[in-house]
């Protein structure tokens, strides 16, 4: 186990509000690097106990706490789940409705650390289990997994790599989803297009002349500052080989291919091809506003309910850069509190893992829309209902973990989404925003997070 720096608690109010950012149902992730791994980890009651702790002669509480949020309407499949759980392993879990989203119960969560009455597995969205890694409130779970018997090498790596800093992972995939790309059928049919997206930006510059030709005058729609632009935008930039940033390195957000990126979004507005939406960009698509939009997978089947046509999806496009790894992750995924004792951790990672297994994932996805979370996962019930889902299961091949400025340092993701809505709403020089945008994360993590991560 690891020995974790910890905030005041002002400090840790502070950052749990400022990472809380991203999008409510599918934010962020991270490619996280710990202090001192390897060190020691403090346990209830101020004891320690070195790396590397003898968990065999550990034996699992009789009862747990899960705080959840229910993300995507998951109550009743998170009850199935706990109840199955219950009865093939006699441990008690109790179902919390913690918050009524993830902010919600991030907030709770890190406001029980003083009390000591928080739950022992808690989903945290993407966007802030930093800010409890930061307070020390979760615990890492490699070790306890370990020795839950669980083997980690079964989760979509790039999945459970959101979840690494320093060598050590800090939570399990839960609700995860990434962006797809959706187009209108009887658009592309109209302007003669291929049933297919645009395999590049560069094709989906020439889509769109066609389909402006044929009276569809925007092609595509970027969203507004209010719907978390630096994640699906991620997909752009990064396939222009431009980054949010380079770890901890800001510079990034203001590279020459950061640039150049944002320049071609800029372009296609001028040109009338693109536009802001006005809302949710699916919710404008869905109204026919127009042909193509990048959104959550999570959206699918509200998106299809809502639309008067018939709708396609495909991988997001890559750009000049040639890299096909240009999926942002999302969602939540499954911390184990560091509050807890040995026997009621090596509980919740028993829970966790069965949740979260080949046969659970795939229900858990089949009932809310989340991608599976676990290799393996048996999702031909869900394709057979849906068809659209196994193209953005498909699409975790070319996932990757989302840039630290965006997803890890708090205000990060408010500070990008102000910075794109200047470049694409009020047309500002791109050079010269983007700078600004890479001197308030400096700023941001020169204020909260240099002294504490050393």
């Amino acid at each position: 186990m690891t020995i974790i720096k910890t905030v005041g608690l002002v400090g840790v109010a502070a950052l749990a509000l400022g990472a809380c950012g991203g999008p409510t149902v599918e934010g962020g992730g991270g490619t996280p690097t710990t202090p001192a791994a390897g060190g020691d980890a403090t346990t209830p009651g101020g004891e320690t106990t070195e790396a590397g702790f003898d968990w065999s002669s550990v034996e699992p509480a009789t009862e747990i706490a899960f705080w959840t949020n229910h993300p995507g309407g998951s109550m009743d499949i998170e009850k199935e789940l706990v109840e199955k759980f219950t009865a093939e392993t006699g441990i008690t879990v109790d179902h919390v409705t913690a918050g009524a989203n993830y902010a919600e119960v991030s907030q709770r969560f890190q406001t029980a650390q003083v009390s000591g009455d928080q739950g022992d597995v808690v989903v945290l969205s993407d966007a802030n289990w930093f800010s409890a890694y930061l307070a020390g409130s979760i615990a890492p779970v490699d070790e306890i997994l370990a020795a839950a018997d669980v083997d980690a090498s079964n989760y979509v790596d790039a999945l459970y790599e959101d979840y690494l800093y320093e060598g050590e992972h800090w939570a399990v995939p839960y609700a995860r989803s990434t962006p797809l790309f959706y187009y209108n059928k009887e658009h592309y049919a109209d302007a003669g297009l291929p049933d297919r997206a645009p395999e590049s930006w560069a094709e989906m510059e020439e889509f769109a002349a066609q389909l402006t030709e044929a009276g569809h005058t925007t092609a595509f729609a970027y969203p507004p500052e209010a719907e978390y632009p630096a994640w699906t935008m991620a997909n752009l930039v990064w396939g222009f080989g431009g980054q949010w940033s380079d770890e901890w390195d800001f510079s990034a957000a203001h590279s020459a291919e950061t640039i150049e990126a944002l320049e071609f979004a800029q372009r296609s507005l001028e040109e009338g091809w693109a536009a802001v939406a006005s809302t949710a960009p699916q919710t404008d698509f869905a109204a026919g506003a127009n042909s193509s939009v990048i959104a959550s997978t999570g959206a699918l089947n509200s998106t299809i309910e809502a639309a008067g046509f018939e709708i396609g999806v495909g991988f997001l496009p890559v750009g000049p850069s040639g890299d096909e790894k240009v999926v942002p992750t999302g969602g939540a995924g499954l911390a184990v509190a560091s509050k807890s004792t040995p026997e009621q951790q090596l509980a919740a990672a028993m829970f966790v893992s069965y949740i979260t297994n080949a046969e659970n994932t795939a229900a858990f996805s089949g009932a809310t829309g989340y991608l599976p979370v676990t290799k393996g996962a048996d999702m031909s019930a869900k394709y057979a209902e849906q068809p659209l889902f196994e193209v953005a299961v498909d699409q975790l091949e070319r996932a990757r973990v989302q840039d630290f400025g965006r997803v890890l340092l708090p205000g990060g993701d408010i500070a990008l989404a102000r910075g794109l809505s200047e470049v694409l709403v009020q047309k500002t020089d791109p050079a010269a925003t983007m700078q600004k945008v890479a001197d308030e994360m400096q700023s941001l993590y020169d204020r909260d997070l240099k002294a504490v991560l050393g």
